[in-house]
This record gives structure tokens, C-alpha cells and sequence, in this order.
């Protein structure tokens, strides 16, 4: 893939966007850096002129904007999605917490298609739900006595260090910065390994220990594995020869 097509590969999702404006403000921050694919999840007000207005003159982001209903819908095709938040699960994803690092997989990875990175709402950031459908975490190493950012000083952060990591992969001397690697499914993909683990396991029992949480902990485990697409598929065909000699 040529070098200056893999910013369109980069998507950029707003979980639950209260306040339209910080959608311009997004978009505007996005815009600067060459990055255009917005994706909204449930805002509770767009379109919007104050959302226009904020974006300041990045109009070609908010027109081409797509509303998905599901944060599942929205990052389905994307073979990375990254989750920006500033607290770890008890079960953690892979997580970034250096910038530079973060942008070059996620631009490795770009060249395979579609790439994500995920932003939650204002005042709370993404549940552990949401965070489950990503593959990786991100931590901006704000201070520790006030790590406040708010949702387009984030966004900004982001797709500055992409941009870099972009410019890097496209000079001279960075042209080995950027190397594509073997390529990782889908988000749909993996959500339809997960339902076939869980729909043979459900009557075995295995899953219906008290409070052991083991779907969530079996579903972790094969996400921070990082499998790449042919390893996924493996796994499915296993899963699947499993099921019919059981029959």
C-alpha cells in the first residue's frame, strides 16, 4: 500500500458524545493531523450547529461522519481498536502508555485496512464492556497529581503521534519504521470466536462457576494473545472439528 493512503485507515470513534461541540472540537483536532474517518456511537446531539461551528472550517469530518448504535458495529472491520483510558481493567488489554509506540503499530497494522482508536464519553471514558471489543489500551502519561484531559485535547494527542509515526514511515531514513506485520482479524472476527467458545462451553458447565467471571477471563486471555488472522482462523476450525466429534 502506498504510504499516503494509510491515514484513511485510521478511524477515530466517540463513545456516547454529550456535548456536540467537543464533536467539532474532535473533528478539528483530527482534521490538522490528516486524519478524516469519524465515527460517532449513540451522541446525544448530532448533527449539530454548535458541532459545525467547533470544527472550524473541518467541515468535510462532520459531513462524512457516521452514527453507528453499537461501539461493536463501528469497529467491526478494524483489525486494531485501541481504547484510550486512564484506568486499567482487572483484566487488562495490551496497553500503550508511550505515544510513539502506540502510533506505529496502529500504522503497521494500517496496512491491512481499517484501524481504530476509542474515546469515551466526557466524564466517565469507556466502560469495561466497551473496552472488551478493543484489543489494546492506551494511557496518556499525563501527571499523576491531574491527569485530566478533555475528550479533543485526547483526540488531538492521538492523532498527533500518528501523523508523526505517518511522516516517519514516509521519509528516508524512517521508511523502516513502519513495516507491515502479519495481519490481525477483524473485530468481528474475534466477537465471532468469543460467541462459538461460549456457545460449546455454555453446556459443559464450565462457564457457570460462581463469581469466577471465566467467559471474561477466557475472553482477555485470547485477546492480549494476539493472534494474528490465519491463527484466528485455526483456532475457529479447531473449535468447530472439536464440536462435530462430539456429536
Amino acid at each position: 500500500m502506498h504510504p499516503s493512503s494509510l491515514l484513511s485507515h485510521v478511524r477515530i470513534v466517540l463513545v456516547q458524545t454529550f456535548h456536540s461541540g467537543n464533536i467539532g472540537s474532535s473533528a478539528r483536532a483530527m482534521r490538522t493531523m490528516g486524519v478524516t474517518d469519524l465515527r460517532l456511537v449513540n451522541p446525544r446531539d448530532f448533527p449539530s450547529d454548535q458541532a459545525t461551528q467547533m470544527a472550524a472550517g473541518a467541515n468535510d469530518v462532520i459531513e462524512s461522519a457516521q452514527v453507528h448504535t453499537s461501539l461493536e458495529d463501528a469497529v467491526a472491520d478494524c483489525h486494531m481498536v485501541i481504547g484510550a483510558s486512564a484506568r486499567l481493567r482487572e483484566l487488562a488489554l495490551p496497553c500503550f502508555e508511550h505515544g510513539g509506540k502506540m502510533a506505529q503499530e496502529l500504522m503497521s497494522e494500517a496496512e491491512h485496512g481499517p484501524v481504530a482508536l476509542v474515546f469515551g464519553r466526557e466524564r466517565s471514558g469507556l466502560t469495561n464492556e466497551e473496552l472488551s471489543h478493543c484489543t489494546h489500551q492506551l494511557r496518556f502519561p499525563t501527571d499523576d497529581s491531574y491527569g485530566v484531559l478533555n475528550l479533543s485535547q485526547a483526540v488531538q494527542i492521538a492523532c498527533y503521534e500518528v501523523r508523526n509515526a505517518w511522516l516517519a514511515g514516509n521519509s528516508d531514513s524512517g521508511s523502516a519504521n513502519i513495516k507491515a506485520k502479519e495481519q490481525r482479524p477483524t473485530a468481528a472476527q474475534l466477537d465471532y470466536f468469543e460467541q462459538l467458545l461460549t456457545q460449546l462451553l455454555t453446556p459443559t458447565g464450565f462457564l457457570n462457576q460462581p463469581h469466577a467471571r471465566t467467559e471474561e477471563k477466557l475472553n482477555t486471555i485470547f485477546r492480549r494473545s494476539d493472534m494474528s488472522s490465519n491463527e484466528l482462523s485455526m483456532m475457529i476450525g479447531a473449535l468447530k472439528a472439536l464440536a462435530k466429534g462430539g456429536e
